[in-house]
C-alpha cells in the first residue's frame, strides 16, 4: 500500500482528497498547514506529497523546497492551488489548478512512479 501526505489549510479539501484516495487503496495522512506537513514528512516516509501552494505561514513552495533538500528528497510532489501562477520553484512534479476533478487527481497520483507503481483498481 502506498502512503500519501496531503497538506492543505482547508479542511474540506483535505477530507475530500483523503476519502477519494482511500477509496482507491491508498493510505493517507493529513496535515493542516505547511509546518505540520514538514513535521510529518520528516517523521514518516511517504511515497507522495500533495500540498496546497497558498497557505498561511509555511506555504507549499517552502514545503516543496524542504522536501527536495531532505535525504528522501526524490519523493514526488503534486502542488494544488487556485493560484498556480504563484509557484516560485520547479520542485513540483505536477501542479493541478483548483478546482480539479477527483478523477484527474487519482490519475495523476497513479501516473507518478513512486506513488503509482502498483496500479490500483478504480
Amino acid at each position: 500500500m502506498r502512503t500519501i501526505l496531503v497538506i492543505d489549510d482547508e479542511t474540506g479539501i483535505t477530507q475530500v482528497i483523503e476519502e477519494a484516495l482511500r477509496m482507491v487503496g491508498y493510505e493517507v495522512e493529513v496535515a493542516c498547514n505547511g509546518s505540520d506537513g514538514i513535521r510529518k514528512f520528516d517523521s514518516h516516509p511517504f511515497d507522495l506529497v500533495i500540498t496546497d501552494i497558498c497557505m498561511p505561514g509555511i506555504n507549499g513552495n517552502s514545503v516543496a523546497s524542504h522536501i527536495r533538500s531532505a535525504s528522501n528528497g526524490t519523493t514526488p510532489i503534486i502542488g494544488i492551488s487556485g493560484t498556480p501562477w504563484m509557484l516560485e520553484n520547479d520542485d513540483f512534479d505536477m501542479v493541478l489548478a483548483k478546482p480539479f476533478p477527483l478523477e484527474v487527481l487519482i490519475a495523476s497520483v497513479q501516473q507518478l512512479p513512486s506513488a503509482g507503481s502498483d496500479p490500483l483498481p478504480c
